[in-house]
């Protein structure tokens, strides 16, 4: 199997076939990150192709600095992000009537992840950055254009409800 460095060279020459194997191999991961934090099937599907357009315009200033992986997931949720806050409606929506998405394979989610679903949209998105995605609260405060005690609130508030729900399910 290529290593991503490898697959990464022959993508900057202008192998196609090359990309479609940096995408299938980490489609699944990005998925993840975008399906959590938008907690819509198609919307975190319309974000997924969003982040390849964009890793494939930005490749060529790719440093190397990293892995591959990380830039990579750096664009996923900066990008997801965006969406998250160009759609206004998300935010006005009542969240506990959810359809919980399924993974890109079509998987059933595990049950944290149909809880974090669950979640009013702006605690969904401060738990997944703070908690799974290991943002700081500073750094989410930028990301979402809301007060770091906006972000601390909110994540205070996921954590009271996953564990009210919890508890109601044991």
């Amino acid at each position: 199997m290529q290593q991503d460095a490898d697959l990464l060279q022959l993508v900057i020459a202008g192998d196609k076939t090359a990309f479609e194997r940096l995408y299938r191999r980490h489609i699944g991961k990005v998925y993840a990150v975008t399906l959590r934090l938008l907690a819509n099937r198609a919307r975190a599907e319309d974000a997924v192709q969003e982040i390849f357009i964009r890793v494939w315009q930005q490749l060529p200033s790719f440093r190397g600095d990293s892995q591959f992986s990380t830039w990579l997931h750096q664009i996923a949720v900066r990008t997801a992000v965006d969406v998250w806050r160009q759609d206004k409606v998300t935010r006005l929506v009542d969240d506990s009537n959810v359809d919980i998405p399924t993974d890109v394979n079509g998987a059933e989610p595990h049950q944290l992840d149909k809880l974090i679903f669950r979640l009013p949209a702006q605690a969904r998105t401060v738990f997944v950055l703070y908690a799974i995605e290991g943002y700081q609260h500073q750094e989410i405060a930028a990301l979402l254009h809301i007060a770091e005690g906006s972000s601390k609130a909110q994540y205070h508030r996921a954590r009271q409800l996953l564990q009210e729900w919890l508890d109601a399910e044991h």
